[in-house]
């Protein structure tokens, strides 16, 4: 372990040493970055760094240093919070400053009290994010993690035992006992001393605004606090997450990784009941709504951390099994990416040969798969996003869990996905759009809401007849809107909002989809299995781990590649295109160009070749001949039927 705990154990100290060294002179800020940064490049510290995504928050001690795995859900407004403040002895008149940053509460001794009218006082401001983890992540990705974190953890001892015993799923049961909460610390907080925190009288926030507080017991019996995950059946923490510098670089739905300083101070839950308390001294409207915005924005730190941000990095893939930072550049000169390339050829035999087996014997439908996994939105002209593949695969056998199945062997190979099941109830009543709440001023989340690189499987084949409500509509015009373009207007009730997605959307049915789709693939099974779950279960247990592995590390990497066209093969396929045109006008269109283009892209980076070669050309032509001649096939044969 690196030599020296207290940066991780006691991390306010460290900051405590720059400030007393430098005063108010700013420079300490950046002394204390560049102090952790140095830190976490030394003997694989990132991994002793405990992590709420892995472990449960009463095993972390307050103000320890933490790292945080997680998406930005939502942006609140910016927050002003006293950045330097003094406090003064009431006995002897001493004056000591402090400093209030990566701190929610302000540090004061029993006979001192802070000095609001000092003229050495800053206010400064932060930004809060509210963070939840990433959304669809898959349970080996959780797994790889939790094996590679190295930190040492026990029960923390300064929660009241009732919190030992509470798992994040349990944690929001106490958002119904604020009463019990606030009796259990009245003792402590009189007697001067909260959470180990020095006080005199009242404790005092370091906000100015007031944003804290939580709902009156009746709104707070009939609603427990809701974590806003964008996606059902989630688990894990959500955290307030303190931002300081450079916050104008994140956006909603980037995937983060955070190290800061953990704030669980039981103070915070009872200065939210005096908020709460004085809150009801308004007007009964205004009350209620701001009630309502304090209970969301200020919830319980058992429940919602807060997390003091030292560092930030914006995440370009969530695979552990791959290095952080996978830049084009970068990946050019990683030891690690170039012996992986050199290997590509057996991985993706392997790969097609495993796919082709979850696909019941099809080769063609699995190399289109492959494609599918690996593309990516590379640039936008316009509206226009290019490198989307939406693939929809047609000829899936109703009432059979194939379907659910193969979701499975994607989920095992991808880092994040999810499926949508469609039906006609979750289409009429799930929420798929994200919109803002203005009561509670927050952004409610939706299904939609998924950060890039999420695998989007939409299952087709349990559609029934039935009658589509507006909220369907809405719901079917929202994916419409992703597939084509790649985006997702929320609601913001007087307008719409467009956020930018790259959403990887597979989708299985019978026949063709009701959903637009770049490809359609109509699935030919050449087995058809007795009993579909042993034969997916044995198909996986068959596969080796480190085959799995790389597997997944193919998928994830090959995104990453740069690919260009030669002058000269751009020219050999214009002539091509001019004499497939010449044979048979109708036989080839500027949008079925499009799409050989997008197929021999694609087709080229899975095998690891990043500019298009004309024997990748003619694989490209013939792969999208095989597919139309089977589409033409199936509809002379639907076409006897009828």
């Amino acid at each position: 372990m690196p030599c020296g705990e207290d940066w991780l154990s006691h991390p306010l100290g460290i900051v405590q040493g720059f400030f007393a060294q430098n005063g108010v002179n700013p420079d300490w800020e950046k002394k204390v970055i560049e102090y952790f940064k140095e830190k976490l490049k030394e003997n694989n510290a990132p991994k002793w760094v405990p992590s709420l995504n892995e472990v449960p928050l009463h095993y972390l001690k307050p103000n320890s240093f933490v790292k945080f795995r997680c998406m930005i859900q939502d942006m609140f407004d910016p927050e002003f919070y006293m950045g330097v403040y003094e406090t003064v002895n009431r006995n002897t008149k001493a004056r000591v400053l402090h400093f209030g940053k990566y701190r929610d509460v302000a540090e004061c001794g029993p006979q001192q009290e802070v000095d609001l009218n000092s003229p050495r006082t800053t206010t400064l401001e932060r930004q809060t994010f509210y963070c939840v983890p990433v959304p669809g992540e898959s349970t080996w990705v959780k797994e790889a993690y939790v094996n590679a974190n190295q930190a040492r953890v026990s029960p923390s001892t300064s929660y009241t035992p009732s919190r030992h015993k509470r798992s994040y799923e349990d944690d929001e049961d106490m958002d119904l006992q604020p009463n019990k909460q606030k009796d259990q610390h009245t003792g402590a907080r009189q007697a001067g001393s909260v959470g180990g925190l020095q006080w005199c009288g009242e404790p005092k926030r370091l906000e100015t605004e007031a944003s804290s507080g939580q709902q009156p017991n009746s709104l707070n019996l009939s609603s427990p606090f809701d974590l806003n995950f964008p996606l059902p059946g989630e688990k894990g923490p959500a955290c307030l997450v303190k931002v300081y510098e450079d916050w104008d670089c994140f956006k909603v739905n980037d995937v983060l990784e955070l190290y800061g300083i953990l704030s669980v101070d039981p103070v915070l839950s009872v200065l939210n009941n005096d908020e709460r308390d004085a809150s009801s001294l308004l007007d009964p409207m205004e009350c209620a709504d701001t009630a309502e915005e304090q209970r969301v924005h200020s919830p319980p730190a058992s429940l919602v951390p807060r997390i003091h941000v030292v560092l930030a990095q914006k995440l370009q893939h969530i695979n552990p099994l791959l290095p952080a930072c996978l830049s084009k550049e970068e990946s050019k000169t990683c030891k690690f990416v170039s012996s992986f390339m050199s290997e590509l050829s057996p991985v993706r035999a392997e790969l097609l040969g495993f796919l082709t087996h979850a696909l019941l014997g099809d080769s063609l439908a699995a190399e289109y798969l492959i494609l599918h996994l690996i593309s990516t939105v590379y640039t936008r002209r316009d509206v226009l996003p290019l490198g989307k593949f939406t693939v929809n695969l047609s000829g899936c056998p109703r009432n059979s869990t194939f379907t659910e199945h193969l979701y499975r062997i994607i989920q095992h190979l991808v880092p994040a996905s999810f499926r949508l099941q469609m039906t006609i109830e979750n289409m009429n009543h799930l929420k798929f759009i994200p919109h803002k709440d203005y009561t509670a001023n927050r952004l409610v989340s939706g299904l939609l809401q998924l950060p890039s690189n999420t695998s989007l499987v939409i299952d087709e084949t349990l559609l029934e007849q039935g009658q589509l409500d507006t909220p369907g509509v809405h719901n079917v015009t929202a994916l419409s809107n992703l597939i084509t373009w790649q985006k997702v207007d929320y609601d913001f009730s007087y307008h719409q909002m467009e956020f930018p997605c790259n959403i990887n959307v597979f989708i299985t049915s019978e026949g063709r989809s009701l959903l637009p789709a770049d490809c359609q693939v109509h699935l030919q099974p050449q087995l058809i299995p007795p009993n579909m779950e042993e034969y997916m279960n044995s198909l996986l247990s068959a596969v080796l781990p480190s085959v799995l592995n790389k597997f997944r590390i193919y998928l994830t990497l090959l995104r990453f590649l740069d690919y260009s066209i030669s002058d000269e093969i751009t020219k050999a396929v214009e002539d091509d295109f001019v004499e497939m045109r010449k044979n048979d006008p109708q036989s080839i269109t500027a949008d079925d160009l499009h799409q050989l283009l997008i197929v021999a892209r694609f087709l080229s980076l899975s095998a690891g070749q990043t500019t298009l070669s004309r024997e990748r050309w003619l694989r490209a032509k013939q792969l999208e001949s095989s597919r139309r001649a089977r589409l033409q096939q199936q509809k002379c044969v639907n076409g006897n039927e009828l």
